[in-house]
């Protein structure tokens, strides 16, 4: 599933290609066409996301809502677009740029007010201005649950998933079993401030970068990493291989319905 750093890019870059012009919407699929046809030759005006749900805008009191879930994929390209598969569900074509949806969770046509909604229940979003970690800090402080779970609940944390939670945590060495009551005030605000400047590097550079300049391939004369997930990591998907720090054994073990990576000797209880 993609992290929020994708879903913030996906807005940028439908506010980029779409934003200001009328936009031809159709439904290949047919499971969006009625609400296709609604929005058929009016105005993008505006994009907005929120952890791992995206938002599109159209002149009217409506906005597209679309999560991605675990198979959904949001594809550009420039026009002429060519004859669309029935496997898209919503297509969008200006006079330069299409954009293509397939195999979301989530694409419906929702008003204001249900959009409000969804904002409430979600937690804060470290990539949006408006928001600054507290929310969140009320709940983890509270709570017995792990800090790796309460990172990958939605309405802690809003745009986590499972490669930021690994890497944030060994990245400020917090054993990923500790309960989020455990964490200091100073250990959680640096963890929020973190993941902002991760998440936000994310978005200009389309892939997950976590590790340090000082431990980079060319620093430490090691073999750069070969994944289809992103850049440089430190604990996530390196079970059994070396620490980058330490060279103990990085481990791995199911959390919250998610694989869990970490050090045990870098992230102490």
């Amino acid at each position: 599933m993609p992290e929020g750093h994708t879903i913030h890019r996906l807005a940028a870059d439908h506010r980029a290609r779409f934003a200001g012009s009328p936009v031809r919407v159709s439904s290949p699929q047919r499971k969006f066409a009625e609400s296709a046809a609604r929005l058929d030759g009016r105005v993008l005006t505006d994009t907005d996301a929120h952890g791992k749900h995206l938002f599109l805008g159209f002149d009217g009191p409506e906005w597209v809502h679309i999560h991605l879930g675990l198979f959904g994929k949001l594809g550009f390209g420039t026009t002429p677009a060519p004859p669309p598969t029935d496997t898209v569900r919503l297509r969008l074509v200006n006079a330069s740029d299409y954009a293509d949806l397939r195999g979301p969770t989530t694409c419906a046509l929702i008003t204001e007010d249900e959009k409000r909604a969804i904002h409430a229940r979600l937690g804060p979003d470290p990539l949006r201005e408006d928001e600054d970690g507290e929310r969140a800090w009320l709940r983890i402080s509270r709570s017995r649950v792990t800090v790796a779970a309460l990172l990958m609940d939605q309405k802690v944390v809003a745009g986590v998933g499972n490669v930021y939670r690994a890497e944030v945590l060994f990245r400020h060495g917090i054993d990923p079993y500790r309960p989020g009551k455990d964490l200091t005030r100073s250990e959680w605000d640096a963890i929020w401030a973190d993941l902002g400047a991760l998440m936000r590097e994310g978005v200009r550079n389309n892939r997950i970068d976590t590790v340090r300049p000082e431990h980079l391939p060319e620093a430490m004369g090691r073999p750069a990493r070969v994944d289809d997930h992103g850049g440089e990591v430190y604990v996530y998907r390196r079970a059994r291989q070396a620490c980058h720090i330490c060279a103990t054994e990085i481990r791995t073990a199911d959390l919250a319905a998610r694989n869990l990576f970490w050090c045990p000797a870098c992230q102490r209880r």
